[in-house]
């Protein structure tokens, strides 16, 4: 069997020989080598021919978003970012991953070598996922000049305020969701969002969504009523569902039991918008690994929902719209580029048929 090959990239030596160590542990993996910098990565890639980089953001020489940034576009490849667990590691975090990083681990700050070998299930796995990963050359790296770009979407209208978009990705999710969510008018249908994120990013990805997007976007709170012009996104490290308060819904954040191995798990909301919104819920599965989600969604399906499903060109990984479309809970498989769209023509042409 070929072992995936990978070059670590950080400045810190004992981070260098902890991951190495994690990776070498791994019958299918092999660490090829390791660089304190990214100019010696640089050379380091040239030579080993790597399939995954782990690289760190905070390095002498080069900045870690720059040299991704210029991978990226002269070469692309599969990274996986090693991230610092503070507000400004977010951010920096998100950026990379608008930069084309597949995926996202975050080290402890304290602790290191004891939290390093706790983490290293969650590593090794990222790593696979990004081996698999379908990596494109990244030719636009601001998004906003990209959504400037855009031509305007008028208004709605009289759109149901009963109707609940219900979106659910994991790898590569977190552009296809600013994908879908940055085409949405001001009036369009209340948004909620599982994207499989931990504690401690899923602020810094609403506050960064919500600085590009007409809906106001936000982290969700138990308890807050669900309101249309709004997208919710679910804290990480908590379970995130849909109920009914009275004429109202609501949103319910609790610390429940991982599900699928995920908490927050598109399995738990999507279940919440079949049991509780039903015929006025829309479906939205995009990129991800794995199947959290799909059979819950093929219940929305069941319950009068009409669902969007990612199709595989489009995705980073294929596998959670892949698992949704087999179980039969697809209505329509489209690009990332094409889902938003085609959801504003649905909802359009309701409310020209509301009017008549």
């Amino acid at each position: 069997m070929k072992k995936i090959r990978v070059l670590v990239i950080d400045d810190s030596a004992l981070v260098r020989r902890l991951l190495a160590e994690i990776i070498n542990r791994q019958t299918d993996m092999q660490c090829v080598g390791v660089a304190h910098d990214p100019l010696i990565a640089r050379e380091m890639i040239r030579e080993l021919n790597p399939d995954v980089l782990t690289l760190d953001v905070e390095m002498p020489r080069m900045d870690g978003l720059e040299f991704l940034s210029r991978l990226m576009r002269l070469r692309p490849m599969p990274v996986v970012m090693i991230s610092t667990l503070t507000e400004a590691g977010a951010d920096v975090t998100l950026r990379a991953l608008e930069l084309g990083a597949v995926d996202f681990v975050a080290k402890p700050r304290v602790g290191l070598a004891d939290d390093f070998h706790e983490m290293s299930q969650p590593i090794v796995d990222r790593i696979r996922i990004a081996a698999a990963a379908r990596i494109k050359r990244v030719m636009q790296a601001d998004p906003v000049q990209e959504i400037r770009a855009r031509p305007p979407i008028g208004p709605l209208g009289r759109v149901s305020t009963e109707k609940i978009v219900f979106v659910g990705a994991s790898t590569g999710g977190t552009e296809a969701i600013r994908e879908f969510l940055t085409y949405l008018p001001a009036d369009a249908p209340a948004v909620v969002i599982t994207q499989h994120m931990p504690a401690g990013f899923t602020a810094s990805f609403a506050a960064r969504l919500n600085s590009l997007c007409r809906v106001t976007v936000k982290e969700a709170a138990h308890g807050e009523r669900i309101l249309p012009g709004h997208a919710y996104v679910a804290p990480g490290g908590m379970q995130f569902r849909v109920d009914r308060s009275g004429a109202n819904y609501v949103a319910v954040v609790e610390d429940g039991p991982l599900v699928n191995r995920h908490r927050p798990s598109v399995e738990v909301l999507f279940k919440s918008a079949a049991g509780v919104v039903g015929r006025n819920a829309f479906g939205v599965m995009l990129t991800g690994m794995g199947g959290d989600g799909a059979s819950a969604m093929r219940e929305m399906k069941n319950a009068g929902s009409y669902n969007y499903v990612q199709d595989e060109a489009s995705c980073v990984v294929f596998g959670m719209p892949r698992e949704a479309i087999l179980r039969g809970a697809a209505d329509e498989v489209l690009p990332i580029g094409e889902i938003a769209p085609a959801l504003v023509a649905k909802l359009t042409a309701s409310t020209d048929r509301f009017r008549v």
